[in-house]
């Protein structure tokens, strides 16, 4: 069965609500909410933020991210990636990652795409270097329970901005 995707809706704010297990898995999405992940918090980032995508998988949503910055011929960053727990290991967070970065070259023509990983997100560290993405810098943060930890920033440069 082959993944699709589409603009989120409103509609699907639901389901991706659903996505993170436990208050870990939210923070590495979603570090300003508190779980359980709302309809209402994440109808604000939905709000705030461009570009909300969503994966389908057999008609059901399996993963969703959107853009924090974006700005033409500059920067697009992306954020709130997440995957349903069903569909993990199966290729769709590859396979969202791969639309948001050809949405960032194509509609915004960016120069670089911008994606951030918590230390203790092994999937996450794991995939973004296969799709390119390498890091440039690490901020110290503080999860929820008061630990110190590291936010990784990656990037990916355009074809342009490389050569």
């Amino acid at each position: 069965m082959p993944m699709t995707h589409r603009p989120a809706t409103e509609l699907d704010l639901q389901a991706v609500c659903g996505f993170a297990q436990d208050a870990q898995e939210l923070f590495f999405f979603f570090p300003k909410a508190q779980f359980p992940l709302t309809h209402t918090q994440l109808r604000q980032a939905f709000a705030e933020r461009a570009d909300a995508t969503v994966v389908e998988l057999g008609g059901k949503v399996v993963a969703f991210a959107n853009f924090y910055r974006w700005e033409m011929k500059g920067r697009c960053s992306i954020g709130n990636v997440v995957v349903a727990p069903a569909a993990r290991g199966r290729g769709a967070a590859r396979y969202l990652m791969e639309q948001m970065i050809s949405l960032a070259f194509s509609q915004y023509q960016a120069r670089e795409v911008t994606v951030s990983c918590f230390n203790q997100n092994a999937a996450g560290l794991l995939l973004y270097p296969k799709l390119g993405f390498e890091p440039f810098a690490i901020e110290e943060r503080v999860d929820q329970q008061g630990s110190r930890v590291a936010l990784i920033h990656m990037r990916l440069l355009s074809a342009d901005a490389s050569a």
